[in-house]
């Protein structure tokens, strides 16, 4: 939090300060929008803050985010040089020390129908990024068989932990465990949210032995990482693309085991989509984890093996 703080405007970052210590210590997100009350999400709950940092249900009573207050915080940010984030606001967010992502909306710049930067920035979505160590002991176990790494479809609803469980998937593997002896890891980190790097250097814990891909599309960085890393696992967030499965299917029968995830409620929900139908149908993934909220952020609800029979049910929650 304090990583955050240092680069607010003196107003904001007061507020934010004031909030009672049970808030603060959980938020999830500080969301700015121009003229419009300040909004923090913590826990499984969203409410305004006042301007004496307390927490009310209340938009009129919430501290108004202005025109001028928005200036500063994009100045704060890009350091005076919005030219230097010029490839980050191309993909709607900005990476800053600690791994904390920005989202921002505003005006598109469009040239040929590609988009080129945001200006008239209106909207800020600062997401407090939270290592869990020890978030991937629950299904650690589940994830090897005679040794072997099992490649694994994570799926989660959003807000469910997905992103911290993943990146402590990959810390686990990499330093090794009671589970299994250490192992090369190859993350592509297309929206720089599990390893959180700046200028290359990853500000989360990945692990010793973890290589990253930053900002990288993940079916281009998945073969980049195997020619150029011999990893023995790539562990890639929210697959989608039907150039995304290809890359997993070429990984697989090139021996390298893979971890990946996508949103949703279900196996049978994200069967539906193409891509991901086809890598379930042909037997791509020996073990399926499911996620929810349930018993708190990071509940295991359910995992599966790749004849869909149920290993486990209802684990408690990582955060619990």
């Amino acid at each position: 939090m304090n990583e955050i703080l240092t680069i607010l405007p003196a107003t904001l970052r007061t507020i934010l300060t004031a909030l009672p210590i049970a808030v603060r210590e959980n938020l999830e997100e500080i969301r700015l929008r121009q003229n419009q009350p300040l909004e923090v999400r913590f826990g499984q709950q969203s409410s305004y803050v006042t301007p004496s940092g307390q927490i009310t249900s209340i938009s009129a009573q919430g501290w108004q985010f202005s025109a001028e207050e928005a200036a500063k915080l994009l100045n704060q940010v890009s350091q005076h040089s919005l030219y230097a984030l010029e490839e980050e606001l191309k993909r709607g967010y900005i990476t800053v020390v600690g791994g904390h992502r920005i989202g921002i909306a505003g005006k598109v710049v469009l040239d040929k129908g590609e988009v080129k930067g945001i200006r008239d920035v209106t909207s800020f979505n600062i997401r407090i990024a939270r290592e869990k160590k020890g978030a991937a002991r629950k299904v650690m176990p589940y994830l090897f068989e005679d040794g072997k790494l099992q490649n694994t479809l994570l799926i989660s609803p959003p807000q469910c932990g997905k992103t911290t469980l993943l990146r402590d998937m990959a810390r686990t593997i990499s330093y090794g465990s009671e589970w299994a002896s250490s192992r090369k890891v190859g993350i592509v980190d297309e929206r720089s949210e599990l390893a959180g790097c700046l200028q290359g250097v990853p500000q989360r814990d990945v692990g010793p032995r973890t290589d990253v891909l930053d900002a990288c599309p993940k079916a281009v960085g998945m073969m980049m990482l195997i020619r150029s890393m011999s990893p023995d696992v790539l562990i890639v967030d929210e697959v989608g693309r039907a150039e995304d499965g290809d890359a997993v299917w070429e990984a697989i029968h090139a021996g390298v085991a893979v971890i990946c995830s996508a949103h949703g409620a279900s196996v049978k929900e994200v069967a539906e989509r193409p891509m991901l139908g086809k890598l379930i149908r042909y037997g791509a993934f020996s073990r399926y984890i499911v996620l929810s909220r349930a018993k708190g952020v990071g509940t295991i609800q359910a995992i599966y093996d790749q004849s869909m029979n149920l290993v486990e049910r209802e684990k408690a929650a990582w955060s619990s």
